[in-house]
């Protein structure tokens, strides 16, 4: 059976063709993410990018993301951690029976609070599949990054932070924006300045108006400056974590994201391992064993 492995997000719909081993024939991208799919036809979008995919008999799509969101396509509800393969292969909601699917998030709560993801999921069994391990911390840089708990094949839980978001809000809409370049190249002496600041215990709030400071008294550039804040945000949320006893992070995401969480992590000692769009790929696929 042919598998289409679709990752359909906010801003972007990709898609790959695998054969039976799992190595992908062909990819297609689009910038029709569920809020830019024309007059909120995803039938007619799917069949436009992915319609000659589909056309030999026995062909199986499976789709992950925002897709299956309340915005999306078809609403698929969250799954409660723990769950593995096995529970996601259980509450795959058709839209063609028996040829295309698409895949429920997960959902964890804490103190009354809970959190979600969607597509990351799919991501993690793709990372423990091409890692050959069942069992670890994952952690998927992005606009709301994911640190998510392995333990025996199923993800235990996790936390969700909002760690892009911020970085584009102060960067781009606080007074924080008149002194730095939001999408200046990495400084990597001024992303670990950063890092090493949000350890003071000052706390984000103040460290942030620290780059304005900075800045007036000419001690970093305006390019300078946006690494400073990449690297204090980021060193805020790994502040947040439980480390001590983390032999190996696995990043899952864009390089330029996941380069900056391993100079980060290598700086209070730990050991990283980076994947991107191919452990996607490779969550499909062995979602599709697990049918």
């Amino acid at each position: 059976m042919r598998l289409i492995a679709v990752d359909w997000g906010t801003s972007s719909l990709r898609g790959a063709l695998l054969d039976d081993d799992g190595s992908v024939l062909d990819e297609k991208s689009a910038p029709l993410g569920i809020l830019n799919v024309p007059g909120g036809d995803f039938a007619g979008t799917f069949a436009s990018c992915f319609a000659d995919w589909m056309r030999p008999a026995g062909s199986l799509c499976l789709i992950s993301g925002m897709a299956g969101s309340r915005q999306g396509w078809l609403e698929a509800p969250y799954v409660a951690c723990p769950a593995g393969l096995a529970d996601l292969a259980h509450h795959l909601r058709w839209i063609e029976r028996d040829r295309i699917a698409i895949v429920a998030g997960l959902s964890d709560e804490r103190d009354g609070v809970p959190d979600v993801m969607r597509g990351e999921e799919v991501q993690i069994f793709g990372a423990m599949r091409l890692c050959g391990i069942e069992s670890g911390l994952f952690v998927l840089p992005g606009t709301h990054n994911k640190w998510a708990t392995v333990r025996d094949g199923r993800v235990t839980g996790f936390r969700t932070c909002m760690t892009g978001e911020f970085y584009g809000l102060l960067s781009r809409q606080s007074i924080l924006a008149r002194t730095l370049q939001a999408d200046a190249p990495l400084d990597e002496a001024a992303f670990r300045q950063g890092v090493t600041r949000a350890g003071n215990g000052e706390g984000l709030l103040h460290n942030a108006f620290g780059v304005r400071a900075l800045a007036l008294f000419e001690r970093l550039s305006a390019p300078a400056s946006a690494s400073y804040l990449s690297g204090l945000l980021i060193g805020e949320e790994l502040r947040t974590q439980s480390l001590e006893d983390v032999g190996e992070v696995v990043l899952i995401g864009a390089p330029e994201l996941t380069a900056r969480y391993a100079l980060a992590l290598g700086q209070v000692g730990v050991e990283t391992r980076m994947l991107g769009a191919e452990a996607t790929w490779a969550g499909l696929r062995s979602l599709r064993a697990a049918m």
